[in-house]
């Protein structure tokens, strides 16, 4: 059934949100875990000589600039939450993949219930502690270790610890914001790296403008024009909806008789919201991880120019950025939608849709219907994802680097996402109200 009763205003969601208790702590909870695991970031990790790293990634921007916005600066800063939440995105990217290729994995997901989804969640924790591992280990004694005080075995271990620990302890904050908090917290904290990261990038502009003069001026406000196009295009697709209508038919219970009732099946324009993007991201900042650890000058070239927005080759890295967008997109949609178990349901519950048989044929058209919508929101994701970063290069407006595009469809989808969410309990704490009236 739809509701016809309006959404709340903002005046009313905010003067809810301070009136409901349950609400309230969850916020608060929320609120305080981000804060602590920001003061975590800058923690030191100790035994290292800290200006002469400083000066090593001064000019590396294209290998470090994203995943040092997304770890919120922890890389460059060198904290006990360097590798932040990244290891468990990279574990879930692992176990999404096997999930949809061992059956039995698969099963969990879809026949177990809550069960089966408790046990995904422990196998993906047991791999994010593997995966937190070998980064923490291939991390300092590849690159950290020529910046210790004291190289060797010892430091490798002692550092390795300390990164491992730290991301743990960012995988069991951004679990207890899921649980406890607002929101998805892996997510939620991807959002509060990159905001953490943008008055660095606003004061480096500033400067820019100011040294550079007029011709400075106006590639900013072209750049800046951009971005706000393409938060618009963000949130029509975050936003976009195919409303499928479904007829229940006319029942009886006990002496009542149920008129015919209308409603719709909403299926989203892009399914898996802002995960796609994010799992494409860590994809594609593999290699020029792999290629700043093994120190290849000729692997390190090749990244550099073909897996770099900022290389010669960059529509290279446009291209399998947008295959990536796409399969995720799909990905997810298939994980979230199942065409068989809608049809399945809209016929125990004598529902169907206008001028299609149900049971498999139902089934099909949802399907069909969902991969022209996966596809269509797939497309002009990866578009918005990239036209932005070909423009800032052209520009060469280079404060604003691995501040792009990505980063603007993870501020703007997790906000989106996290606001609903809110909106959500709002309405649930106003039914209750009532229905205890």
């Amino acid at each position: 059934m739809i509701s016809r009763d309006k959404a709340p205003t903002a005046q009313e969601t905010f003067m809810q949100m301070a009136q409901a208790a349950g609400l309230r702590g969850r916020l608060l909870v929320t609120v305080g875990i981000l804060i602590l695991v920001r003061l975590g970031i800058f923690l030191p990790v100790p035994g290292i000589n800290r200006e002469r790293f400083a000066e090593a990634i001064s000019g590396n921007n294209s290998i470090f600039g994203l995943l040092d916005i997304f770890s919120g600066r922890g890389l460059s800063t060198l904290g006990v939450f360097a590798l932040g939440i990244l290891p468990f995105i990279n574990a879930s990217i692992i176990i999404q993949l096997l999930t949809a290729a061992i059956p039995s994995l698969e099963n969990l997901q879809k026949n177990e219930g809550e069960a089966g989804r408790r046990q995904i969640s422990q196998i993906t924790r047991y791999v994010t502690v593997a995966w937190a591992i070998i980064q923490s280990v291939a991390f300092s004694a590849l690159f950290l270790q020529q910046f210790a005080l004291n190289p060797g075995p010892i430091f490798v271990a002692e550092t390795a610890i300390a990164l491992t620990a730290g991301s743990m302890f960012v995988m069991w904050a951004s679990e207890l914001i899921t649980e406890r908090g607002i929101g998805n917290g892996a997510s939620l904290l991807i959002f509060v790296n990159i905001v953490a990261s943008l008055p660095k990038s606003l004061g480096d502009t500033i400067d820019l403008v100011q040294v550079g003069g007029r011709e400075i001026v106006g590639r900013v406000i072209v750049l800046v024009l951009v971005f706000l196009a393409t938060i618009i295009g963000i949130v029509f697709v975050q936003e976009g909806m195919r409303r499928i209508p479904i007829i229940s038919a006319r029942r009886q219970v006990g002496r009542r008789v149920l008129a015919e009732q209308r409603s719709f099946l909403p299926l989203r324009l892009n399914q898996g919201g802002v995960m796609p993007i994010i799992f494409a991201a860590a994809i594609l900042s593999l290699p020029l991880l792999v290629a700043n650890f093994t120190k290849n000058a000729d692997l390190a070239n090749i990244v550099n120019t073909y897996l770099s927005p900022s290389g010669s080759g960059s529509w290279v890295y446009a291209l399998v950025y947008m295959i990536s967008i796409v399969f995720f997109s799909y990905f997810y949609s298939s994980l979230i939608l199942n065409p068989v178990d809608v049809a399945q349901n809209l016929k125990k519950m004598g529902s169907s849709i206008p001028g299609i048989r149900p049971g498999k044929a139902t089934s099909e058209y949802i399907e069909r219907v969902s991969s022209r919508l996966t596809f269509l929101g797939a497309l002009f994701l990866g578009l918005v994802a990239i036209i932005p970063t070909a423009v800032e290069s052209t520009l060469n407006v280079p404060t604003f680097r691995g501040l792009g595009a990505t980063s603007l469809l993870i501020l703007v989808g997790v906000a989106i996402d996290t606001a609903r969410q809110i909106q959500t309990y709002v309405i649930s704490q106003r039914y209750e109200g009532m229905v205890k009236q």
